[in-house]
């Protein structure tokens, strides 16, 4: 993708809509609507990094409750003619096709590769990655097999919405407490993994979410590796804009 002069390119992740609550998140969700509709004036495309929902589940026929003034301001976004990317977080780990079938959003489960005006992304949520976090790598598989959500759909929504969305906000990373202190190159599973992708091919910038840190770490002089941040209590956001890759705030 060339971007045109005067555009940029956003990228945002972990909102978390419905953590704690849905009558909690609703405060959130307006200023992340908000931001789309001021930056839909110069976006080139817009990359979602995953976790927007703290739960997502789609049932055949069922998706949870909530979120229209996201999902609404993405479809008239994408109408517009604005590409939008979506990649799927640890908590959104069971979207399917309804963003794709709905909102034209195409929908990634692995990290991806993307060139702009010459300059290599490899663009994900972050999760699983890197050495380490053995545990959740297991209940990654589990939670992804097919088997595993069959059976999952069994349960009514009225019954395994409530379940997944209590176990959800539970997990640590919507705590933020222990993701708001910077671990040491040594021991960020994400810096570990750029480093390994360079030794087989040259990026630019590696982007992702999950770490709930913003962080801009300089790997070898010649690339670097982005964390968004998040929208619990940060609020930031990267753009890109043609040259340069920066790290944003949120104005109060």
């Amino acid at each position: 993708m060339d971007i045109p002069k005067g555009k940029k390119i956003y990228f945002s992740s972990d909102n978390h809509l419905g953590a704690p609550t849905m009558e909690e998140s609703r405060e959130r969700e307006l200023i992340f609507v908000k931001w789309l509709d001021e930056i839909k004036k110069d976006a080139a495309a817009i990359f979602l990094l995953g976790d927007l929902f703290d739960f997502w589940f789609e049932y055949k026929h069922v998706v949870p409750k909530g979120f229209v003034r996201t999902l609404g301001k993405l479809a008239e976004i994408k109408d517009s003619g604005i590409p939008v990317y979506f990649f799927v977080g640890n908590h959104d780990l069971w979207m399917n096709d309804y963003f794709e079938t709905e909102l034209n959003i195409p929908v990634f489960h692995q990290p991806k590769e993307f060139q702009f005006n010459n300059k290599t992304f490899l663009i994900g949520h972050g999760d699983g990655l890197g050495p380490g976090d053995k545990g959740y790598k297991r209940m990654k598989k589990v939670f992804t097999n097919p088997l595993s959500k069959w059976l999952y759909r069994w349960l009514h929504p009225d019954l395994g919405v409530p379940l997944a969305q209590y176990f959800s906000v539970k997990n640590k990373m919507i705590s933020g407490d222990e993701d708001q202190e910077f671990l040491g190159e040594e021991k960020e599973w994400l810096i570990q993994y750029c480093r390994r992708k360079l030794q087989e091919k040259h990026y630019d910038y590696f982007l992702f979410g999950h770490r709930h840190l913003p962080l801009e770490i300089e790997l070898n002089g010649k690339s670097s590796y982005v964390n968004t941040g998040d929208w619990i209590n940060f609020y930031t956001y990267a753009e890109f804009d043609g040259e340069k890759l920066s790290l944003k705030k949120l104005e109060d």
